[in-house]
């Protein structure tokens, strides 16, 4: 069998800043060098986080709804990507008619996409590729942020801490390789929570061999646990200028070669943002990211220097959750306002909530009797 080549990107969602880029196919313009980096890759995995239509339909959330032109799945397929994931927080911002179009888009450049069904038990579905007489499973999953699949609705195949872990070692008995896209963690915290890391540890138990946390927007950390590799934070792939957060100006492309043996070899390709596109970042800035992200890796193989970080993001935010907090039923007589019952589905804000109000006893007040 022969060695094979994988490229993971992190988030894409064509802007106001962009969108006339890709939709011109001059792939230079929209993604620099990054074209030729990736050329003859066996495997481009991408996260498509918005919906892909002309629709006006938006649906009700907090947070922007993201769309671009359907013209833009063409794009996708001349850079040279091959699969598609769709779990994410806005692939449904539109709706069902949204919805319909992304996929159509999709299917109309013979993309294959992954992460999603016409309802939760047909999202719940891995995606099996074929790669030089190996089979690769990739699950897609994503935080419950408005557009998981319930039901009697399509959307998003949602993380479940029991049915996910069954899930991988399903595929694990089915593949050579399980590589999970988690859409989740707090956006622009470059630590995971301490909910996160046991959830990403507990699918390496599960079959896991690679797991990508997408979502936070900012180049994060990583950890090799039980021999297998964990990406806490991927940061942007295709964003331009969405939002002036320092973070949202790079990202991190990782590339995969495999040979059959017991672990892969890993490159981290960092990216950086132009005034209409990306393309990989070179000399002194290419260096300055990975540096800080393998400082941060350190940090995170201190628990005391992990927390730490976590708990300083936590308070950053504070301001956020305590009027979500004192807005809960203001001028609201029928049903919460939209903040409040939104940070408690979501896991990443429910971290956050843990961290900033802890219960009685984990904050050490209980006598010992």
């Amino acid at each position: 069998m022969s060695a094979m080549k994988l490229f993971f990107a992190g988030d894409i969602s064509p802007t106001v800043d962009s969108e006339q880029t890709l939709l011109s196919g001059d792939l230079n313009a929209a993604f620099g060098t990054i074209p030729t980096l990736v050329k003859g890759a066996d495997r481009f995995i991408v996260n498509l986080e918005c919906a892909l239509t002309r629709q006006d339909t938006p649906i009700r959330k907090m947070g922007p709804n993201l769309r671009a032109d359907p013209d833009c799945a063409k794009v996708l397929a001349e850079l040279g990507v091959t699969d598609v994931g769709l779990s994410n927080n806005h692939v449904y911002d539109y709706g069902h008619a949204g919805f319909v179009d992304t996929l159509a888009a999709l299917d109309k450049v013979s993309l294959p996409y992954t992460g999603v069904g016409a309802n939760e038990k047909s999202a719940r579905k891995p995606h099996y590729m074929k790669v030089g007489g190996r089979t690769i499973a990739l699950i897609a999953v994503c935080e419950h942020e408005y557009t998981y699949a319930l039901k009697d609705r399509e959307g998003c195949w949602g993380f479940d801490p029991f049915e996910t872990m069954e899930d991988i070692a399903s595929a694990a008995q089915n593949s050579d390789l399980v590589i999970v896209m988690y859409h989740g963690g707090k956006e622009q915290s470059p630590y995971p929570s301490p909910r996160l890391r046991k959830a990403c540890q507990a699918m390496v138990r599960a079959g896991a061999d690679l797991i990508l946390c997408q979502h936070s927007h900012c180049i994060g950390v990583m950890e090799t646990y039980q021999d297998k590799t964990i990406v806490y934070g991927q940061g942007n792939f295709h964003f331009v200028k969405h939002s002036d957060n320092l973070h949202w100006k790079n990202g991190m492309l990782l590339q995969m070669d495999w040979d059959g043996s017991a672990k892969p070899a890993y490159t981290f390709h960092p990216v950086s943002v132009l005034e209409h596109g990306i393309t990989l970042a070179t000399g002194e800035e290419k260096q300055s990211l990975l540096d800080a992200f393998y400082a941060r890796t350190e940090v995170l193989m201190d628990d005391a220097r992990w927390m730490a970080e976590w708990n300083a993001f936590c308070e950053s935010v504070r301001p956020t959750y305590r009027r979500g907090i004192a807005s809960a039923f203001k001028d609201d007589e029928d049903e919460p306002a939209q903040i409040f019952p939104h940070f408690l589905d979501c896991e990443a804000h429910t971290d956050v909530w843990r961290q900033l109000y802890p219960t009685w006893n984990k904050s050490n007040q209980i006598e010992s009797t």
